[in-house]
């Protein structure tokens, strides 16, 4: 079973808008959401991005096919931010989830 991106992505913002003061926004032109007026995750290409901190960033990363979020595309990736394809669609919850915690510093 293929798992639809765009769908996994409005199901985890739908989830967080739910149970958190997370709104959506727009954050380099992606959907993104927000808590607070930061981002902390989004949407980009079929995957999902997170803005995370250890030991989440590590494991993220260490998830087959996950790399840092470049943007831009020129080689300048943004260090705390990990995207994640499809593939790992389950685990975009828990990860959204640890992202907010750390950019509002607040437990769920």
């Amino acid at each position: 079973m293929t798992t639809d991106p765009s769908a996994a992505y409005d199901a985890v913002a739908t989830e967080l808008a739910a149970t958190s003061s997370t709104t959506r926004g727009k954050m380099f032109g992606m959907p993104c959401l927000k808590n607070n007026g930061k981002a902390f995750a989004g949407y980009y290409e079929g995957a999902m991005v997170f803005k995370l901190t250890p030991p989440q960033h590590t494991e993220a990363l260490n998830l087959l096919g996950a790399r840092l979020f470049d943007p831009s595309d020129r080689g300048r990736p943004m260090k705390e931010w990990v995207v994640l394809p499809v593939e790992h669609a389950s685990r975009w919850s828990e990860f959204a989830r640890a992202a907010l915690q750390y950019v509002d510093g607040i437990s769920i």
